[in-house]
């Protein structure tokens, strides 16, 4: 048998632990006079260049902030948010990372949606690398998350390249938040997930399940359509004979 205090405690104390974890540091923010105007935040944010040069920039741009936002923009329509490292690794002198996003009405949502609507990334000031982004959206006062975030097409929300540039990139970003419009409080929002309810997985299960119901109920329907005789022949007296009436 087990206490149910010191389990409870317990349980406190690893739920204290992971929310810990969780929020090891603050997501990065951009403001415009006393306004906050755009909030990012990722758990690992990494490319790779030319299939060799590993680029590693979550501590630059999260713990130590060693990352220059001032070309960043902001207004009621488009928001970018501009990344440049200087010499963020061996070989590149400077690196520039755009995310572009808009924020449109839509007439058949009656709302307005803010969009990521694609990801630039500016090496040494002149080779610049364009990738359109798929599923990237959420309504403007939301922002949007995202569990991977990347060029790999295991990921739910891909980035997609539009240059031959985009070519010689790999992009890996885990735990994606984001949100550059309507941010109250210097706080993300509440967050519209890239993975909604019907996956892939639900929809399986569910096909599935429609399947073996449908076996089920013609199985059930067939049971109930057997009949039996109402008279049975006696082996060992005579034969029976049913009139041609019945």
């Amino acid at each position: 048998a087990r206490r149910t205090d010191v389990v409870w405690e317990l349980r406190r104390q690893l739920m204290t632990t992971e929310e810990d974890d969780s929020s090891s540091y603050a997501p990065l923010n951009v403001t415009t006079g006393n306004n906050t105007c755009i909030l990012f935040y990722a758990s690992n944010f990494s490319l790779t260049a030319n299939d060799s040069v590993f680029i590693d920039l979550t501590n630059a741009t999260f713990v130590t902030q060693d990352v220059n936002i001032s070309s960043s923009e902001c207004s009621d329509t488009n928001t970018t948010l501009s990344l440049k490292y200087i010499n963020p690794v061996n070989g590149i002198s400077s690196l520039e990372i755009r995310f572009l996003m808009t924020n449109k009405f839509y007439e058949v949502s009656a709302r307005n949606w803010s969009t990521l609507d694609s990801v630039e990334i500016v090496q040494d000031g002149e080779k610049l690398a364009t990738f359109n982004v798929s599923v990237m959206s959420a309504p403007a006062e939301y922002s949007f998350h995202c569990q991977l975030v990347g060029t790999s097409n295991l990921y739910p929300a891909k980035l997609i390249p539009s240059n031959e540039e985009a070519n010689n990139w790999d992009v890996f970003i885990s735990r994606f938040q984001i949100q550059g419009f309507n941010i109250e409080d210097n706080e993300f929002s509440y967050a519209s997930d890239c993975t909604g309810f019907f996956s892939p997985g639900v929809w399986m299960g569910l096909v599935t399940s429609i399947v073996l119901l449908w076996i089920l109920a013609y199985g059930i329907h067939m049971i109930m359509q057997l009949t039996t005789n109402s008279r049975f022949d006696d082996p060992k007296g005579p034969a029976l004979s049913v009139p041609q009436t019945e």
